[in-house]
């Protein structure tokens, strides 16, 4: 790797989590809940089936291996060798067939330009120094005509509210430390990292969580969490 853009002690705080990543009432069961909310997402802009699609930031393998059960051809990366292993063991048992790499956006879109029709980055973004840059890179990464598709947290007090003090320290539906408010990201800011890779924003859209419910939807509110779609161009 070269300069990774990534935080080390990140990559411990994540891969300490890698054993119980596919359990639904472990430490990522958030996750569990939406993904398949943001898996449709992605299946109601892009034709799946057949697709190259790529998962950067894949974790131990939970949308990469939705989206692969929908017809894609799946690269997935991630930089906490932990969390590699453990997809690589999950997907024996899932049966799916997807290439999973221990590699940074930016080295893959050095090797790899151009080569796919859709790049999914979810909940990475507040997690690594430079996000313009994976940005950058996933851009990159996209064929002419292609779609990047990110999941990030808003910087706002609700979101401090119920992603950090109510979901961490009094529901504790997420290890403590998981987030830091600094590090989440305006739909402003992300425009702006996406208009200067040269890629349009086509949707930003709120996921709401709602953890009395075990449930997670769609919604016209995003100051929590939320998502984005954006095409480069033809």
């Amino acid at each position: 790797m070269n300069n990774p853009n990534v935080r080390q002690a990140e990559l411990h705080k994540f891969g300490a989590l890698a054993n119980r990543w596919w359990d639904a009432d472990g430490p990522q069961r958030a996750l569990h809940v939406l993904n398949p909310v943001r898996t449709q997402y992605v299946a109601d802009r892009v034709s799946l089936a057949g697709a190259k699609v790529l998962d950067v930031g894949c974790g131990a393998g939970l949308l990469s291996e939705a989206l692969a059960a929908k017809g894609a051809r799946v690269t997935a990366i991630d930089l906490a060798p932990e969390l590699i292993d453990v997809a690589k063991l999950h997907q024996l048992e899932a049966g799916h067939e997807i290439d999973y790499r221990l590699q940074s956006a930016e080295d893959l879109a050095a090797e790899l330009p151009g080569a796919f029709d859709a790049v999914t980055c979810m909940e990475m973004l507040e997690h690594v120094p430079d996000p313009g840059s994976v940005i950058e890179a996933c851009a990159r990464l996209l064929k002419p005509g292609g779609t990047l598709f990110l999941s990030t947290l808003n910087r706002t007090p609700a979101a401090f509210a119920l992603a950090i003090v109510g979901a961490e320290y009094v529901a504790r539906l997420l290890p403590k430390g998981t987030h830091q408010y600094r590090d989440f990201i305006k739909p402003s800011e992300l425009g702006a990292w996406l208009r200067h890779a040269g890629l349009e924003l086509e949707d930003v859209s709120g996921l709401l969580y709602e953890p009395w419910k075990h449930a997670a939807r769609l919604t016209s509110r995003t100051d929590i969490n939320y998502l984005a779609c954006a095409r480069k161009p033809a």
